[in-house]
């Protein structure tokens, strides 16, 4: 017998779910970043034991949308919730009482899969406030996304709600996503390593062209960013901060592939695109029909 099916991991924006991932599939497949709202599509990691398969969603952070690119990643968490098997719901332990699920990702009743209750952050955690919470959520898990302290006893809690059924992949695959999409993410997240203030978020990838067939590998990819004065930003001064993220972000995809890089990135502005509905059809995002507040 064997077991597989979708494990949606849900939560607020910087509780560790993209972290959370990563260390499930053993490979660094969603960015990381101190900046809370970094992931803003689901990302998908496969987990494969003998006897079951493991899909993840890392979803983005539930919030409460400000703009058209925050209704656009509140609908995408939302959706994977609907196609959850069983969900995990992480909570940053280091902030305090932990909220119902219902209350924090606003829903009108609670969802159809059930919810457990994943405490992060533990090694950080002093013992009388571990104990406290542990009194007040007595089914949930303590874990440590970067440590992994935990991540055996959640694996075993979540395959209980699996249902019976064969692999949905093969054992051999960590995700379902295109190496295209992994090249901007890692570009961008090298944008939120570098750059401050509002400029990483208004920063958007594309690569426009991917040819794996020449040594080194040539990927030319677009930073698209709302501004004007952000363009000069992300360029820098006769463009050393261009180089930089280039040079950064090259050594990540060049991990990634295996092989040598070169990465030729440009700079474009794309005028208020975050709040603009046909520039986030573009880069991929779907807007809800019927907006929820």
């Amino acid at each position: 017998m064997t077991r597989a099916g979708i494990v949606t991991v849900v939560g607020r924006p910087n509780a560790g779910k993209s972290t959370l991932l990563n260390r499930f599939v053993g490979e660094k497949l969603a960015i990381t970043s101190p900046k809370p709202q970094s992931t803003r599509k689901r990302i998908v990691g496969i987990v494969s034991r003998p006897t079951v398969q493991l899909i993840l969603h890392d979803t983005p952070g539930l919030l409460h949308p400000r703009y058209a690119l925050h209704r656009a990643m509140r609908s995408e968490a939302l959706a994977a919730l609907d196609d959850a098997d069983v969900i995990a719901y992480l909570v940053d332990g280091s902030k305090g009482p932990v909220e119902p699920l219902v209350q924090v990702a606003l829903l009108d009743a609670p969802p159809r899969a059930p919810v457990v209750v994943v405490i992060n952050k533990a090694d950080l955690l002093a013992p009388a406030t571990r104990d406290q919470l542990a009194r007040d959520n007595p089914d949930a898990i303590f874990v440590s996304a970067t440590t992994g302290e935990g991540l055996e006893e959640l694996e075993a809690r979540l395959t209980e709600f699996l249902p019976e059924s064969p692999f949905l992949y093969d054992a051999e695959d960590i995700s379902t996503q295109h190496l295209r999409f992994f090249v901007e993410e890692m570009i961008r997240e090298t944008a939120l390593e570098q750059l401050d203030d509002e400029v990483p978020y208004s920063i958007a990838c594309e690569v426009e062209e991917f040819r794996e067939d020449r040594d080194p590998v040539y990927i030319r990819t677009v930073i698209f960013v709302e501004r004007e004065s952000q363009k000069h930003i992300v360029i820098g001064r006769d463009g050393a901060r261009i180089r930089e993220i280039g040079s950064d972000a090259r050594r990540k995809v060049e991990t990634l592939l295996g092989r040598r890089v070169y990465l030729d990135l440009w700079v474009k502005v794309l005028d208020n695109w975050r709040r603009n509905e046909r520039s986030l059809k573009r880069f991929g995002f779907v807007l809800p029909e019927d907006p929820r507040p």
